[in-house]
């Protein structure tokens, strides 16, 4: 298993990931090609060595001459979702951004479509994430682990004004994640950088058991008195013996009783959960003290999620109590493809199991959208889906 630990000793940003993923080996030109098929344009990219105190490290810098800057969540998901990236990195990118649009929303206290990203919406932000994710791609990277992170200190400039360092949407994102401060009068961890290690990041602590085959050095903008102001990537093979029936990662679950709330909140808790990274949330029926009939809520979610999703459970559920413990999930590797039925696109979810496909779903809201539209019923729109892939596949005729 490929992975990627991320050593943050003096922060993290867009730009330093890609800077440390070119200084590693990936080709900035094979990033720079991928990225071209954007429907965005006005920017440039360019690589070169540069020295940070005892290191040297490669600085990537993206010129901009769009002058627009503002862009809501979805329009930029649709821009991603046109450019007909690989699975994987646009799906990356787009959760990476959705967590984004998370924090912003949940800083302003606004609806999540109603948040401008401003810096972070403009074309050098997009640059930097889906190249980010282009190239873990193109190195194969499968599972990510990071650093505590350094944060530093002080006040940081923003399109909302002077903000202290962790500036909040950065400090929100974190959540859960091992930081500190070693006083640097600066922001070291930005919120695109923050984003990334959000999203992708399953593991935090010291770097695991690995066989290193590179190591990049990505350089910040700034010059930090203190320390080389650089990201610092490992790459490899993880050392640890895996067998068939390998474990892809830890997740944690939350649980709670609940025999007196309303029903109606449960769709609604249900909705802020899952916009909040918890990867599923279920209830099973329960007979709980004093012969009274309740469910057993379930919340799954990444160990760095717990703490927001518990605050989350106590908030907007009537449960006084919850606990948590720890389980091994084995997941199967998605993607995703689109069919044209007689009645519109519709995308199809794919898993696998030793590059076999195992399932074939078409995606529920596609189906429901065309349905609705259209005044079909949904199971023909699902059957017509699943027709039109097995042809496809060369199956059926």
């Amino acid at each position: 298993m490929k992975l990627i630990y991320f050593d943050c000793f003096s922060g993290i940003s867009g730009d330093m990931v890609l800077g440390a993923l070119v200084d590693a080996g990936c080709e900035l030109a094979a990033i720079e090609a991928e990225l071209k098929s954007l429907p965005i344009s006005g920017w440039k990219m360019s690589a070169a060595k540069v020295p940070k105190k005892a290191i040297t490290a490669t600085h990537v810098h993206v010129e901009i001459s769009e002058t627009h800057h503002h862009r809501n969540l979805n329009t930029i998901l649709e821009i991603i979702r046109k450019a007909g990236l690989a699975p994987r990195v646009a799906s990356r990118a787009s959760n990476i951004f959705k967590r984004l649009g998370e924090s912003e929303a949940l800083m302003h206290q606004v609806p999540l479509d109603k948040v401008h990203f401003h810096e972070v919406g403009a074309v050098d932000a997009m640059v930097d994430i889906v190249g980010a994710c282009i190239g873990f791609e193109l190195l194969a990277i499968e599972h990510f682990v990071c650093s505590p992170l350094n944060v530093g200190s002080g006040s940081v400039q923003t399109a909302h004004g002077l903000l202290p360092v962790p500036a909040p949407a950065t400090a929100e994102l974190l959540r859960g994640a091992p930081t500190y401060s070693s006083g640097v009068q600066r922001e070291l961890v930005t919120p695109t950088g923050a984003a990334i290690v959000s999203t992708l990041v399953r593991e935090f602590g010291p770097q695991p058991h690995m066989k290193v085959a590179a190591i990049g050095y990505g350089a910040g903008n700034a010059d930090v008195a203190e320390h080389p102001n650089v990201l610092r990537i490992f790459l490899g093979e993880s050392a640890e013996k895996q067998d068939a029936a390998r474990w892809d990662e830890e997740v944690s679950i939350i649980e709670a009783n609940l025999d007196d709330m309303n029903p109606q909140i449960y769709g609604y808790f249900v909705e802020r959960a899952l916009g909040a990274g918890a990867l599923d949330v279920y209830t099973a029926a329960i007979q709980m003290k004093k012969n009274r009939p309740g469910c057993l809520l379930s919340i799954l979610c990444r160990p760095a999620d717990v703490d927001r999703l518990m605050d989350l459970l106590f908030a907007e559920t009537t449960t006084i109590g919850a606990r948590t413990y720890t389980a091994r999930r084995r997941a199967l590797p998605r993607e995703q493809t689109s069919v044209e039925t007689p009645f519109g696109t519709v995308r199809i979810k794919l898993s696998r199991m030793n590059g076999h496909i195992l399932t074939a779903s078409p995606e529920y809201e596609d189906c429901q959208r065309i349905a609705s539209e259209q005044n079909i019923p949904l199971k023909r729109v699902l059957s017509e889906a699943l027709l039109e892939f097995e042809k496809q596949r060369g199956k059926t005729g």
